[in-house]
């Protein structure tokens, strides 16, 4: 989203982000920002310090940008570009070469956040040890980088710690490791990784990355 009612500078933005495959919703009033931010959920946020209210609607979503790159545009006098928590800033005029640049990082550190967070639906068993010598196997539900979903008819009597063991589809990647029970619905438990080794963790970002850009 872009809050700015500097339409050169705008057009700026729209036809980089464009290029770079990034949907862009531009708002002119920082009230309808506010509105559209607390019913909505978007990637990054590009907000003109040059725009009345601008200062006020920064320090109001401070806190909820946290997990997505905030991005500020406005005049270089702007006490704003000095001060906020953003992840770039610029200063107008907005030079291509400079704007290229730094969408570029953005538009890379919306990817990494979505990965991050994404679940990939899966229908493979995973086989959950547990206790002295207790052993399930278990249908997975969905897999992130940091943890899976599963669904069996032991779900309520698992502990807090389990080791579990499963094989990525299409590859010859065997996942064998602690995790933490931290929710459990019914049939359904969430299971948090714990010492994932690097390279394992390495093998499981790629192929979610992989499952991820082909859907």
């Amino acid at each position: 989203m872009v809050v700015s009612r500097d339409w050169p500078e705008i057009s700026v933005l729209e036809c980089i982000l464009g290029g770079l495959h990034v949907q862009v919703d531009v708002e002119p009033e920082v009230e309808r920002a506010s509105a559209k931010l607390a019913k909505s959920k978007i990637d990054a946020l590009i907000v003109d310090c040059d725009l009345d209210g601008s200062a006020k609607f920064l320090v109001g979503i401070r806190e909820e940008m946290n997990t997505v790159p905030l991005l500020i545009i406005g005049s270089p006098q702007r006490r704003q570009l000095s001060s906020a928590d953003a992840s770039f800033v610029f200063e107008k005029p907005i030079s291509v070469e400079q704007a290229v640049r730094k969408l570029s990082a953005a538009r890379n550190l919306i990817l990494n956040g979505r990965l991050r967070y994404h679940r990939h639906p899966l229908d493979v068993p995973v086989h959950v040890s547990y206790g002295r010598g207790k052993r399930i196997v278990a249908d997975l539900l969905n897999l992130s980088q940091g943890g899976m979903a599963i669904q069996t008819d032991s779900a309520d009597s698992l502990p807090g710690a389990v080791s579990v063991a499963f094989t990525l589809p299409g590859s010859k990647v065997n996942l064998r490791t602690q995790g933490d029970v931290v929710w459990n619905r019914g049939k359904n438990a969430g299971i948090r990784f714990v010492g994932l080794p690097p390279r394992k963790t390495r093998a499981l970002q790629l192929w979610l990355a992989q499952q991820y850009l082909t859907n």
